[in-house]
């Protein structure tokens, strides 16, 4: 009886100190980054024609923000999120001049992670991002070239790098599940090592083309986009089904956003519980910046959650390098926000405003104001569907004159400016526009 006592008595001591070091274990992290996603593709916003259940899913047992914002085209988005800075700071003020950074000079989340004894992936779209994923920090990566690529056709071969060796897609393979297929093996080998992975998926960036569960002979664009909308979606189920089959979902944080607002075909019939959002993807309005951002970390997120908190996309550096235990450099302001704490589900300072930088426009958005460069003030209530002029009068001059301060402090005119026409865009992009 008394050995019997002891041997539970062991047992028990053990399962503690197994419990202690799960709770001491630092958490896998997956960011999701959809391309041209806003929030009228995800059916937890209130999308009229998707359905995304797996996406909604993860809502439903986390957080959902409905008022996290980014740069409203990919070069400058990516830029922020990867450094946790502003464009007129890191160059990223358009497309050509985001590929101008240097690993010398900005220093990227993988860079700082792994200083925590991180792994780190980058699956999917690098974009206007320069060099490499492997220059910038990252220990493994499947990197494609250009933006929404899924297969072959018959003007078109497409190339990618995996790991530094150079391949070209296959006409039978969809590049969106050699990504997933990569994206598995490196989970794989790495249970026991906390990672970070970037994935970047190719969805839903034009051109939309048929998925491999599209119906034979689809043409139309609408059916076409549907299909690629749930092919993301299936694609993060099969990424949940992974971590669950793998036994390292309880430890795992995933984050899904959105790089900039829907484009023009797509947002052209997109609608939010009726309404159509003001605004696409390369404008300053609501529809170019707002975004869906989910965070789901079981155990650690209370589930359900629905929180108008402001987000910014510069704020996922010092949150990740918080939530890893990672020091963030101390060489350039980090101008992120960690939030943490609202993750978690505690206490903590929130933000007042945020920032959105393209070409040569900006603003700065409180949550029912938003202040430009050319110093118009827009009432922001009835946001995102409308946005408008405000009325000059004693309240709007006060919140006018907050958000004045605020630009003021920030100086973006004092740091790089756009060397192009102003819209953010590709150089050789404008001049074929402008030639049609």
């Amino acid at each position: 009886m008394k050995h019997f006592k002891i041997i539970i008595t062991l047992l028990c001591l053990q399962f503690t100190l197994h419990a202690q070091m799960a709770t001491k274990q630092k958490p896998n992290i997956i960011f999701v980054l959809a391309d041209d996603l806003g929030i009228e593709g995800v059916s937890c916003y209130g999308a009229d024609n998707y359905k995304t259940p797996n996406i909604d899913n993860l809502a439903k047992q986390g957080i959902r923000y409905t008022h996290a914002y980014t740069a409203p085209l990919c070069g400058p988005s990516r830029a922020m999120i990867l450094t946790g800075r502003y464009a007129f700071r890191t160059g990223a003020v358009s497309q050509d001049q985001t590929g101008k950074m240097e690993p010398s000079v900005e220093t990227m989340l993988p860079k700082i992670i792994k200083t925590a004894g991180y792994t780190t992936s980058m699956i999917g779209k690098w974009g206007q991002l320069p060099l490499g994923p492997a220059e910038f920090g990252f220990d493994d990566y499947l990197r494609f070239f250009a933006s929404g690529v899924y297969k072959n056709n018959a003007d078109k071969t497409y190339k990618y790098v995996e790991n530094g060796k150079n391949l070209v897609l296959k006409d039978n393979e969809y590049m969106p599940d050699l990504m997933h297929n990569h994206l598995v093996d490196f989970l794989s080998k790495h249970t026991k090592d906390p990672f970070y992975v970037y994935y970047s998926l190719a969805q839903v960036h034009g051109e939309i083309v048929a998925t491999p569960d599209s119906k034979p002979g689809t043409s139309n664009f609408k059916d076409l986009y549907t299909d690629n909308i749930n092919y993301m979606d299936k694609l993060v189920g099969k990424l949940l089904h992974t971590l669950d089959s793998l036994h390292i979902r309880e430890n795992t944080m995933i984050v899904f956003f959105g790089d900039n607002g829907t484009a023009a075909q797509a947002a052209a019939i997109g609608s939010v519980n009726g309404k159509k959002i003001i605004g696409k993807k390369g404008t300053m309005l609501e529809g170019g910046s707002l975004v869906p951002l989910i965070v789901n970390w079981p155990g650690v997120t209370k589930e359900g959650i629905v929180v108008d908190n402001l987000i910014d996309a510069s704020d996922f550096v010092p949150t990740f390098s918080q939530i890893a235990g990672a020091k963030l450099p101390s060489n350039n302001i980090i101008d992120g926000v960690s939030f943490a704490n609202q993750i978690r589900g505690e206490k903590g300072a929130t933000r007042e405003w945020i920032f959105t930088e393209l070409g040569s426009e900006w603003y700065v958005r409180s949550q029912n104001w938003k202040l430009n460069r050319a110093g118009e003030l827009f009432d922001m209530h009835n946001a995102p569907f409308e946005e408008n002029t405000a009325p000059l009068n004693s309240q709007t001059n006060d919140e006018k004159n907050k958000l004045q301060l605020i630009l003021d402090q920030l100086n973006p005119a004092a740091g790089v400016i756009d060397n192009g026409d102003g819209s953010g865009r590709h150089a050789s992009k404008v001049e074929k526009k402008k030639k049609k």
